[in-house]
This record gives C-alpha cells, sequence and structure tokens, in this order.
C-alpha cells in the first residue's frame, strides 16, 4: 500500500472509530429512565440552590454582585443620585447597604425549604422540565417556592431593618414618592421591597447555576447529571 493510500485508509479508520465512539456515548432522553430523569433533575436543582444560597447569604451575597445588589426603586433611586451631589451620600449609601444586608440575612433561612421542595418534584415533571429552556427548572422552582419563602423571609427582613432604623428613613422618602406616583405602592414599604428583590435574586442565581449545570454537566462531578444533561445536547 503507497503513502496515499494509507493515509486514505487510516483516514476512513478515523472518520469509523469516531462515529462509533459517538453512537456509543449518545444518550437520548427516551433512553433514560424515569428515575434518572427525576434524581438528576433533583441533584441539579439542589446543587443549584444551595449553591445560590450560600453566594447570597455570605457578606456582600447581594451587595457585591452587580447581578443581584438592591438599589432604591425608580424615582427614588434617581432622587439618591441626586442626594449625592448635594451632599447626602452617606445616608443613601447607608440606606441601601442596609437593604442588602437585610437580604443577605434571610438567605440561610432558605436552605430547607428549597431542598425539600425538590424532593416533591415528580417523574414527569422532571422529563417536562428537562426538556424545556436553560432555566426551565428554575422557572418550576419558583412557582412552587416563591410564596412561602417570602412569608418567611419578611419577619427577618423586618428585624434587620428595625436593626438599624432603615424602615423609618425609607418610608420618610418612599411613602410621599408612592402618594404621588413615582414608585408602586408596594414598593412604599421597604420590608416589602426588599422581600421582593431578595426573591428576585434568589431566583436569578439558581438560574445562573441552572445554565452552568446544563452547559457543563462534566464539570459538576456527578456521572447521573452527566448522562441526563448530556442526553439534551
Amino acid at each position: 500500500m503507497d503513502r496515499r493510500q494509507f493515509q486514505h485508509s487510516s483516514f476512513i479508520s478515523f472518520i469509523m472509530l469516531a462515529a462509533w465512539v459517538r453512537s456509543a456515548q449518545a444518550i437520548s432522553l427516551n433512553d433514560l429512565s424515569g428515575a434518572d430523569a427525576s434524581t438528576g433533575l433533583k441533584a441539579a436543582l439542589e446543587k443549584g440552590a444551595l449553591s445560590a444560597v450560600g453566594l447570597l447569604g455570605a457578606a456582600n451575597g447581594f451587595m457585591g454582585n452587580d447581578l443581584v445588589r438592591i438599589a432604591l426603586p425608580g424615582y427614588l433611586n434617581d432622587a439618591a443620585n441626586l442626594l449625592k451631589k448635594l451632599g447626602q451620600g452617606k445616608k443613601v449609601d447607608e440606606l441601601v447597604l442596609g437593604m442588602n444586608r437585610a437580604a443577605e440575612s434571610a438567605m440561610p433561612l432558605a436552605k430547607d425549604m428549597l431542598v425539600s421542595a425538590v424532593k416533591t418534584m415528580s417523574v414527569a415533571d422532571a422529563k417536562t422540565i428537562l426538556q424545556g429552556g436553560n432555566t426551565a427548572a428554575t422557572s418550576y422552582f419558583s412557582s412552587k417556592t416563591r410564596e412561602p419563602l417570602g412569608q418567611k423571609f419578611l419577619p427577618i427582613i423586618t428585624q434587620a431593618s428595625a436593626k438599624v432604623g432603615l424602615a423609618d428613613k425609607y418610608k420618610a422618602v418612599a411613602g410621599k414618592a408612592a402618594g404621588l406616583g413615582l414608585i408602586k405602592a408596594q414598593d412604599a414599604s421597604l420590608e416589602n421591597y426588599v422581600n421582593g428583590k431578595a426573591l428576585d435574586g434568589l431566583y436569578l442565581m439558581i438560574g445562573e447555576e441552572e445554565k452552568k449545570i446544563r452547559q457543563d454537566p462534566i464539570g459538576t462531578g456527578s456521572a447521573l447529571l452527566s448522562k441526563v444533561f448530556g442526553a439534551l445536547k
């Protein structure tokens, strides 16, 4: 066999080998048992939820994260910029810092409820979510846990706000703004505003973790997650 024939033969052999390997490794969702799909998704959700809680519940979890940092709502945020120019920057900064610290203090309470919620997911739900978008599981998760988590967060956020007198400072400005229609009525309450933003931030970060797991299931170190999410590629 001359060199040209050998190279051609080697190339064909390589293509055949690659095709065989790809075929051997490929897994479709139909090949997955319901238990695998459900267990894999639950593992992903729990991993993403606990990671998000850990990140947000740490010092500067909200304040130091541009994606979830809580700013004053609407008109008040614009007014805050003006106040800073008028020498009131310290008061504004203290208010913003306090809001973010209040959100951070509530995060650890989410852990048990999120883990518990994951365990109630059905096999049918799991397979449907697996075939959804990059944050389909997070959306499902939010629909099941947002309201009870909000009820659990609110007393902690209220307590944290009271410790540094945030509520009175906020209401003095926000109450008037709401009366003039410059901000949403529900945002006139510091506690409700921070509570809503804390929940938004939590699910946003869970969604970010879900995207990472879907994009790189091997990087999770879990063979089951690799199998389940690899089936979607």
